[in-house]
């Protein structure tokens, strides 16, 4: 299906990889072709989507939001530098969806015998059509890393915030790359449940996210922020066990994680009938190829009166990847990132007709524009007042490893 899918200017796939913490509809959802879309910078961009989607409000739309959008929320600014080039919002009605759970295909098209058969004459196999060559490099050295995130802890000391998510990029010029065999690679070492190979034109964003920004079932809508990591040890069963213990014991990890749930449960009182909103889970330990990670669920009963845009708008960016209080703590990743975030930290997902939607964060993401030859991807943590400056280095560098070796 890759292979087949791989001929379209504009397409997205969302990968649940057999995990059933995402709790979905499907195994695999791709959407392919473009009958009509939506393309917008932050200013008047949910005006637009708000009026798109009334439009198209009977059909299957797919896309992003960028993180930047919170220029529009918030009224804040960016002025770093963005060379990968995805817009703050792109979203597009598909000319056919394909729908793949553990026993059937659905295929939402006009043809869809025909497709099923082009799809099935596919090859199986994936090989790299452009020989990997990406020289990978720090667009922040571990002194001025270290030096920022004491910075940072100042500022939590003088009380300006509370939690800060703090990240730094890693960054390949006149890159080259196949980014379907680059995406095999990923997720093949790093299976997670909100996988993603999404494409604009020249643009790819190839995603092994294992996080979950916010989903709405029926009348309820559920978000499942991340935090809290550590690096599992699969040669050593008593370490690995530890390495998960590590994660229930510490009330570091715990502080960070109820931060953010607190964060989340006030976005969903926005927009949730009154006290309705719950935690559904607290400091739940999930573990994954490369790391264990700490996973809380939030949950409220949606007011009738809000749609799907209103959820975003209200929400947005999610917690998990800014801090508390949110808009103090985005204006202090303005002053201190050094690339902007763009698609990263941002969410890719669907919406079925009738306003179901489930949205992803843009996290363990090598984002790739083709035209430029510019390859960027970006990992961080959420530093508090008990942070240790070269322990946050270390775990970015654990966030990375993965994207890291499918480029060697």
């Amino acid at each position: 299906m890759l292979n087949w899918v791989n001929r379209f200017s504009i397409f997205c796939l969302l990968d649940n990889r057999h995990y059933d913490l995402s709790k979905p509809a499907f195994e695999c959802l791709l959407a392919a072709g473009s009958k009509t879309g939506i393309e917008m910078q932050a200013g008047k961009a949910f005006e637009g989507l708000q009026q798109f989607y009334e439009a198209h409000q009977n059909e299957w739309i797919f896309g992003h939001f960028g993180y930047d959008l919170k220029n529009e929320t918030e009224n804040i600014h960016s002025n770093h530098a963005d060379k990968v080039g995805f817009s703050d919002l792109h979203f597009f009605v598909p000319e056919m969806v394909i729908e793949l759970d553990e026993k059937e295909v659905k295929i939402y098209a006009d043809d869809a015998a025909f497709i099923y058969k082009e799809i099935t004459s596919a090859s199986t196999s994936i090989t790299e059509k452009v020989k990997t060559n990406a020289v990978v490099k720090n667009r922040i050295d571990k002194a001025g890393y270290i030096s920022i995130i004491e910075k940072l802890r100042q500022h939590i000391l003088r009380g300006d915030c509370y939690e800060i998510n703090f990240c730094q990029e890693f960054y390949a010029e006149d890159a080259a790359i196949d980014p379907l065999f680059i995406y095999s690679r990923l997720t093949a070492l790093s299976p997670n449940p909100f996988s993603v190979f999404y494409k604009m034109d020249t643009r790819y964003c190839l995603c092994a996210s294992p996080e979950r920004y916010l989903k709405k079932s029926g009348t309820k809508v559920f978000s499942q922020p991340i935090k809290g990591t550590t690096k599992r040890n699969l040669e050593n069963a008593t370490a690995d066990a530890a390495a998960k213990n590590y994660l229930l014991l510490s009330s570091k990890e715990k502080s960070e994680n109820v931060m953010i749930v607190d964060l989340v449960r006030n976005d969903l009182s926005k927009i949730c009938k009154p006290g309705s909103v719950q935690v559904d889970e607290l400091f739940g330990i999930y573990s994954f190829p490369q790391v264990h990670q700490m996973i809380s669920t939030v949950s409220g009963e949606l007011q009738e009166v809000m749609n799907w845009i209103d959820c975003i708008k209200a929400t947005f960016p999610m917690g998990s990847m800014t801090g508390a209080p949110k808009k103090k703590v985005m204006e202090l990743i303005e002053q201190y990132e050094q690339t902007k975030r763009g698609l990263f930290s941002g969410a890719i997902g669907y919406v079925k007709p009738g306003g179901i939607f489930d949205f992803n964060v843009v996290i363990r993401s090598i984002l790739y524009n083709g035209t430029e030859k510019y390859l960027s991807f970006q990992t961080g943590g959420g530093i508090t007042y008990y942070s240790d400056a070269a322990l946050e280095y270390e775990e970015s560098l654990l966030k990375a490893e993965a994207m890291m070796k499918v480029l060697e």
